[in-house]
């Protein structure tokens, strides 16, 4: 059976944390759940599920998390360091009542990750990295506020850029939002990792496959990992109260990666062309979907 908690009564508080009565609540969706699970579905667990309290909750350091990247925007430009966009993230985090939620994770050593033209991920910041005319750069920032995680990233032109690089950024944003598009309550995840593939490699473009999505709310990475680069009609249902990243991080060249590098966190693409990353952060709702971090 898919529910192995003891059943509510009808009557009883709903598990979700609205306040209202089972049956008036999430007594007719726990039916279909088992519906689901019986005919061989994937579902989510209940308890990574989010109620209206949790929503709330993720909201409210999602508005940090968004904060944070409009900042990043009206600072950015040549001659900034990835330090400097790292004290920024730390300094605009803990002053909004936050804690970056990368500082310290497994180790990580800084409050954000920046990953320049051919980093592909985990770009540690430095005062070395100094970004200069034509770089692309992805800054990806998580934040914890009361325990609720959020979660989001954005590339940032620096300057005047190629045209090549130009549209690198936009078709790996376009790629992003086709993914956004096929969330859709009681349908199926890998709709979303299709349709990222299908725009990018349109494109000429090759998508990553080691790194993807998660879901994140009550911690950085929960389940469901969420591929960009899987079949359609295949994968976990997407259920409402769901809430996951689509984050997919898209090649110029050849889809191979290179996880090396000495300091155990940075990521390059293999061949040294270009990649980029867009990301937000989303919950499926009773009839779509919302943006919570972008």
């Amino acid at each position: 059976m898919y529910w192995d908690k003891p059943r509510l009564g009808r009557n009883d508080a709903c598990w979700c944390g609205s306040g209202k009565k089972y049956k008036k609540c999430h007594a007719a969706f726990d039916v279909h759940m088992e519906e689901l699970y019986e005919q061989g579905f994937l579902l989510p667990y209940h308890d990574t599920l989010k109620g209206p309290h949790d929503i709330e909750g993720i909201k409210r350091s999602a508005e940090i998390n968004i904060g944070i990247l409009d900042y990043v925007a009206d600072h950015i430009g040549p001659g900034v360091t990835t330090e400097q966009i790292d004290q920024w993230v730390y300094d605009y985090t803990i002053e909004h009542g936050g804690t970056p939620a990368d500082l310290g994770y497994e180790g990580y050593p800084k409050s954000v990750c920046t990953s320049i033209n051919e980093v592909v991920c985990h770009g540690i910041p430095s005062k070395d990295d100094v970004l200069k005319e034509g770089d692309i750069v992805n800054v990806d920032c998580s934040t914890i506020l009361d325990g609720y995680y959020s979660d989001s990233s954005r590339m940032f032109c620096i300057g005047e850029v190629s045209e090549e690089r130009k549209k690198l950024v936009q078709v790996t944003r376009e790629a992003m939002l086709k993914g956004l598009e096929q969330v859709k309550p009681w349908e199926l995840l890998g709709n979303v990792g299709a349709a990222v593939k299908q725009h990018a490699e349109t494109h000429g473009y090759s998508v990553v496959r080691e790194f993807g999505g998660h879901g994140i709310g009550f911690d950085f990475h929960e389940d469901p990992f969420v591929s960009h680069v899987s079949e359609p009609n295949t994968g976990m249902v997407m259920v409402p109260g769901m809430v996951f990243t689509i984050e997919p991080m898209i090649n110029a060249g050849t889809q191979e990666i290179n996880m090396s590098h000495p300091n155990g966190w940075t990521v390059v693409t293999a061949d040294g062309k270009d990649t980029a990353q867009w990301e937000v952060q989303v919950l499926v709702t009773e009839d779509g979907y919302e943006l919570l971090s972008w």
